[in-house]
């Protein structure tokens, strides 16, 4: 923050969208805007008092930030305490796991699927449960397990195979959007970074672009990296790997970017399920932290 209002409000519908899209179905699942649930906060302030520091400061995120201020510097605290080595750094983004652990635990979650990147976080909130339980000799919240797809727990850029894929990156040429359509598709993996030794197989350290467009593959086809190596077997022409990996994604991608455009143009129905969605959330949130009070005594 600060973020353009009219941006982010834009932002949070066409998230929205994009999950309803690939299928999330608002009959079995509460789809909803965090800030319309205020518990999401008033947790995350309960667990504030309880995480030491260390825990956050350890978060790979932050770390990365605190080394590209480190220079000279030796330590974490000293660091803090040089305003000059601070600037820019906000406290929502040393402090934002702690609001995701509370966005986990709020109801009660169980199992929670997540990318490899996200791993570290899960496992803060899995501690935060654990913490709050022994400190308050209750048995409040459980240790929410991962649920990681095993071939592609983390896509990679398609410019440069050794970064993830992001929407933050400023080349549209790094990643495949839900809203490209299949020549936009074609043109971003046929330019996509691999090498140049013939054939196709499976090794990230040296042939990571190669892997990547293998990983992709794999996922969208719903099968093994190994399977997909085997359908590629013989291929020795890059061209004709990356036009089969380019069907692929467009097979899977274009039914969803179908009912993407249909969606943006019935914005009514979006709101309303982000209406019902939240509504149902803060039911299931008020009776957890009922409880969270009664626990820790503030009723």
């Amino acid at each position: 923050m600060p973020q353009d209002p009219d941006i982010l409000r834009r932002s949070k519908f066409d998230m929205a969208v994009s999950l309803l899209a690939c299928g999330v179905d608002p009959k079995k699942s509460a789809l909803f805007e965090q800030s319309r649930v205020a518990a999401h906060s008033e947790l995350a302030w309960i667990f504030n008092c309880l995480t030491p520091v260390g825990w956050l400061g350890r978060m790979t995120q932050w770390k990365s930030k605190m080394d590209q201020k480190r220079g000279h510097v030796a330590s974490h605290a000293e660091i803090l305490a040089d305003e000059s080595l601070t600037t820019g750094l906000k406290m929502g983004l040393f402090d934002y796991p702690v609001l995701q652990a509370a966005d986990i635990l709020l109801y009660k979650a169980t199992h929670v699927p997540v990318g490899q990147d996200q791993l570290q976080h899960l496992e803060l909130a899995r501690d935060t449960a654990k913490l709050f339980n022994k400190t308050f000799k209750k048995n409040v919240f459980p240790k929410p397990i991962a649920i990681t797809p095993p071939e592609s727990q983390r896509v990679m850029s398609l410019r440069q195979p050794t970064a993830k894929m992001s929407k933050s990156d400023p080349s549209e040429q790094s990643r495949i959007n839900l809203s490209d359509t299949p020549e936009v598709i074609q043109s971003k993996i046929r330019r996509a970074t691999t090498d140049s030794l013939a054939g196709v197989s499976y090794d990230k350290q040296k042939r990571a672009g190669v892997s990547n467009l293998l990983t992709i593959y794999s996922a969208v086809r719903d099968i093994s990296i190994e399977k997909a190596v085997q359908e590629f077997e013989g291929v020795e022409s890059t061209k004709q790997f990356k036009e089969q990996v380019a069907d692929a994604v467009i097979d899977r991608i274009v039914p969803i970017r179908n009912e993407l455009a249909r969606l943006q143009d019935d914005p009514g129905y979006v709101r309303q399920v982000l209406d019902e969605g939240a509504e149902k959330a803060v039911e299931v949130a008020h009776k957890h932290m009922e409880e969270v009070y009664k626990v820790i005594g503030l009723k």
